[in-house]
């Protein structure tokens, strides 16, 4: 349809609820889960590690699931604009979203890169990280995969894999710190700008193509991973391994750490926050059922990570020193720690200042169901409290980040790794300052515009019954004085 002058275009939405319902799955299934979480299970308590897990799924993701998908349905609009539609006043926490997501693409990119560098690899005869005889390989290289090899237990010490050295010598290049930049690596920078390409061509003409693209994203995916899962079980040893990696440790749940970290896996796997969820219900249909559609994700997230437990090779970056800048990013400007800080603002902004009530008598127009008295008790008082009481664990348990344990950053790259942090949690309070500096009028005037939500947005059934009511009374009052006179 062609864009007549002085008309606005038709944002678009999903072809079907089967584009919506496969886009978010691969968000369900993204590096929050397969990446982060056995690593966060396994380092926590084991099996000890689910209870605040679920802990967390309750009282905090399953409650902003819903809220931010049901945002984006009932406004269209995208993670700032809605916003500005909702409550003006908590419109920093889009453009803090923003900045989050900003941060991710710049270095999750790269884990993409790395992939690809190892899938070409993939197709030698003899594949490069399976033996020792590598011009990047050490003296001290062992291949573990070898039938005839005899290790004692001071040369597995001493030694490093034929996988850790391709990963490091190769892949990486690493050089001793982030203070040495080296050289560019070509083969990884040639992967990254293919991926860009690729990436781009997914997103180009928006939801039309996005919801092609995930009929493949994120089904194939789940495909690997299921494949995966049963070459696991099938291997020597497996029933011990899993029994292993899940033995509880009931003792880890007195560590706050161990809360507070699986506080931030629920964000990372939900992908709260940052509006994602928010963009993506947009292009739903006003009367779409996203109250079924998120008790459904929520559950097949927690299968999913609670089902499948798989070895993830930490592919890597452009630079020799590029890994010390990547983990810098994750620790600092893309951290746990920024995403419960923003959902603190965003339960308390819809919660309190848009209304519990109100938002359930959206979700209720939108839907024909409302929702568990539950999702009130959260979004008003649990979410908020959980997610702060969080937060300031994750401040007052902070430890400087370290690579490999041995590796000390410098002075500036920890200042670095504040001022990214800093830049996204700031943007909610300067940006509600800025605003009742910028507003004119009093500021009680100026508080009650920035808490007041769009006039232009959909009327509930609700809102239209008040409505005729209130203009029924008016009518009568009117008709009651003229026959008085």
């Amino acid at each position: 349809m062609k864009k007549i002058k002085g008309q606005i275009e038709e944002r678009g939405s999903w072809g079907s609820k089967t584009e919506f319902i496969l886009a978010v799955a691969g968000i369900v299934i993204g590096l929050g889960n397969v990446w982060r979480f056995p690593y966060l299970c396994y380092k926590n308590g084991g099996g000890a590690f689910l209870i605040p897990y679920l802990v967390f799924v309750v009282t905090c993701g399953v409650p902003l699931f819903l809220l931010e998908t049901a945002m984006g349905q009932y406004t269209q609009e995208g993670g700032i604009t809605c916003w500005r539609r909702l409550c003006p006043l908590a419109e920093g926490i889009g453009y803090a979203g923003q900045l989050i997501i900003l941060y991710s693409c710049m270095y999750y990119i790269i884990i993409l890169a790395w992939a690809l560098f190892y899938f070409i690899f993939s197709f030698s005869s003899q594949l490069p990280w399976d033996s020792c005889d590598n011009t990047w390989n050490t003296a001290d290289c062992v291949n573990l995969a070898a039938n005839n090899l005899t290790l004692n237990r001071t040369m597995l010490i001493n030694s490093t894999t034929s996988v850790t050295e391709f990963w490091r010598n190769r892949v990486l290049v690493l050089s001793d710190g982030i203070e040495q930049v080296g050289k560019i690596n070509w083969e990884i920078l040639l992967c990254l700008i293919a991926m860009w390409i690729i990436c781009y061509f997914c997103i180009w003409k928006g939801v039309k193509s996005t919801g092609k693209v995930v009929y493949f994203t994120a089904t194939f995916p789940y495909v690997m991973l299921l494949v995966l899962l049963i070459r696991g079980l099938t291997l020597p040893g497996a029933l011990q391994g899993i029994v292993f990696y899940l033995y509880p440790e009931p003792a880890r749940l007195f560590d706050p750490q161990v809360w507070m970290e699986a506080g931030a896996q629920i964000f990372f796997s939900y992908a709260l926050g940052t509006a994602s969820l928010t963009v993506l219900g947009s292009y739903n249909k006003y009367n779409n059922n996203c109250y079924r559609l998120v008790q459904y994700y929520c559950i097949i997230s927690s299968i999913f990570v609670f089902g499948i437990y798989f070895k993830v090779v930490m592919l890597y970056c452009d630079l020799q020193g590029g890994m010390y800048v990547f983990q810098l990013f994750d620790y600092y400007a893309c951290s746990g720690a920024c995403l419960l800080f923003l959902c603190v603002f965003e339960s308390l902004a819809m919660g309190w200042i848009f209304g519990a009530e109100r938002m359930f008598d959206v979700i209720e127009d939108m839907t024909n169901s409302r929702p568990n008295y539950i999702f009130m008790l959260c979004w008003k008082y649990l979410t908020p409290l959980v997610s702060l009481v969080s937060f300031v664990c994750s401040l007052v348990k902070y430890k400087p980040l370290t690579f490999n344990r041995w590796y000390v950053y410098p002075d500036w790259a920890y200042a670095l790794g504040w001022l990214l942090a800093l830049s996204s949690i700031l943007l909610v309070p300067a940006w509600a300052l800025g605003q009742l500096i910028v507003v004119k009028g009093s500021l009680k005037q100026r508080w009650r515009h920035l808490c007041s939500p769009d006039k232009n947005l959909p009327v509930t059934c609700k809102q239209q019954t008040e409505i005729q009511e209130n203009t029924l009374i008016t009518e009568m009052e009117v008709l009651v004085k003229c026959d008085t006179n």
